[in-house]
């Protein structure tokens, strides 16, 4: 379709949505639900357990797992149960967004509902800094998670009102389809194992892979071969011209992951991940000085203010700030400006797929490039949803659909009830 088509098929769409706006007027919000829904949904043979990675607490022998082996398990059955949050106006649209944790979920309801009921839902810089002031503990955790979760609530509601996808209000789309990175957690890392998975991942499309590090100082000498050794494999299995990322999850010390990456750098890894506690802000940049492997954290990020604080010291590459967690949709943009004048990239952390698609989609490929999938999390995390977003050939198709596009499936939903808490 030609430029000028394209101009013509969008002014009428463009006159309706500023009609509706002008006889509705402002979206004035009713109710602010947690629904919980719950059901069943089958399960496939394999993996009884999964792979644990390295976490900060297995610095302590008592708490360090014994060495994994995989188990089988038969196909059956299994409880589902999700928490999705809605927000409706007195108007008639509504936001929905989810699944939504617990720990946040509790937040929304019982300090932001009462907060937020009677606002306009259109207005959506005012809402999240309101929320942010309301509260001398909102810079970060919990409560940041809540605010999270209610903006990107919002962000769905002003899309349904418009009638439009959540990237064309964030200005996109900049492309069609978007490159996503398979994120192996739960996946053995058993050698022999491990070799096939990630070869038949390459062939499935994922042709670049995040591979989850099972060992840290804890386990002395041996633990880091094993870590070692285990880039060498998957360099071997997938070929020189795939992506491999390394995730650490705050489990290593400063001298644990130079002694790492002086190793590993011969298979460049593409990111060594979240090596450290994110208080440790000298470290990461201290590594990022001493090797060529780039470094990337962000997913404990609550707000811009700790993105730009990384960005300005030089310590990251990438910045993985997580809108489920950071701020929801709207600061998750505002950190994607910081970090182009940096240069750096934002692939950000795939706790959830949404709200990071549709703020990729808006973004330069220079900016954004990537968007991670868990693969084994995705596998059933939106068995509620009719739309499930599944990439195909390692792309993930942007939809059409107002909002993001989250439709409730009910032939999927046993019980439905509005949660309350205190």
């Amino acid at each position: 379709m030609r430029r000028r088509d394209l101009f013509l098929t969008a002014v009428p769409a463009l006159l309706h949505a500023q009609e509706k706006a002008r006889n509705n007027g402002p979206a004035t919000i009713r109710a602010v639900e947690m629904i919980r829904v719950e059901g069943r949904r089958k399960t496939e043979a394999g993996d009884a357990k999964g792979q644990h990675q390295v976490n900060p607490l297995h610095v302590y022998a008592e708490h360090r797992p014994a060495e994994y082996h995989e188990r089988t398990k038969a196909a059956g059955e299994a409880k589902a149960t999700a928490l999705y949050l809605r927000i409706t106006t007195n108007e008639g649209p509504e936001g929905l967004y989810g699944p939504i944790d617990l720990e946040a979920a509790i937040v929304v309801h019982q300090q932001l509902r009462p907060f937020l009921i009677g606002k306009d839902a259109l207005a959506g810089e005012t809402l999240w800094d309101k929320m942010y002031r309301s509260n001398r503990h909102s810079r970060a955790s919990l409560f940041m998670m809540a605010i999270s979760a209610v903006d990107n609530a919002l962000w769905d509601l002003r899309g349904r009102y418009y009638s439009t996808p959540v990237y064309r209000l964030l200005g996109g789309p900049t492309r069609k389809e978007i490159d996503v990175y398979g994120s192996c957690l739960g996946h053995s890392v058993e050698p022999d194992k491990m070799r096939i998975i990630a070869t038949e991942l390459k062939k499935q499309g994922y042709g670049l892979q995040k591979w989850f590090m099972p060992v840290g100082p804890g386990d002395g000498a041996a633990g880091l071969r094993k870590n070692v050794e285990m880039v060498k494999l998957l360099r071997e299995a997938v070929g020189p011209d795939a992506d491999l990322m390394f995730d650490a999850f705050m489990g290593w010390d400063y001298n644990y992951a130079i002694q790492w990456a002086k190793q590993v750098e011969q298979y460049r890894p593409r990111w060594i991940e979240e090596p450290f506690h994110v208080d440790k802000l000298e470290s990461f940049a201290n590594l990022r000085r001493a090797t060529s492997i780039p470094v990337a954290t962000g997913e404990h990020f609550y707000g811009r203010f700790e993105a730009m604080r990384y960005l300005a010291a030089g310590a990251i590459s990438v910045v993985q700030a997580d809108p489920e967690w950071c701020g929801g949709v709207s600061e998750l943009m505002k950190i994607c400006h910081i970090a182009s004048s940096y240069d750096a990239h934002v692939i950000p952390h795939g706790h959830s797929v949404h709200a990071s698609m549709h703020v990729i989609a808006a973004q330069s490929p220079m900016t954004c490039p990537l968007l991670e999938y868990l693969i084994s999390k995705m596998s059933s995390y939106y068995f509620f949803e009719k739309w499930d977003p599944k990439p195909v050939n390692g792309k993930l198709t942007l939809p059409e659909t107002p909002g993001f596009g989250i439709v409730l499936d009910e032939a999927k939903i046993e019980k439905r009830s509005v949660a309350t808490w205190g």
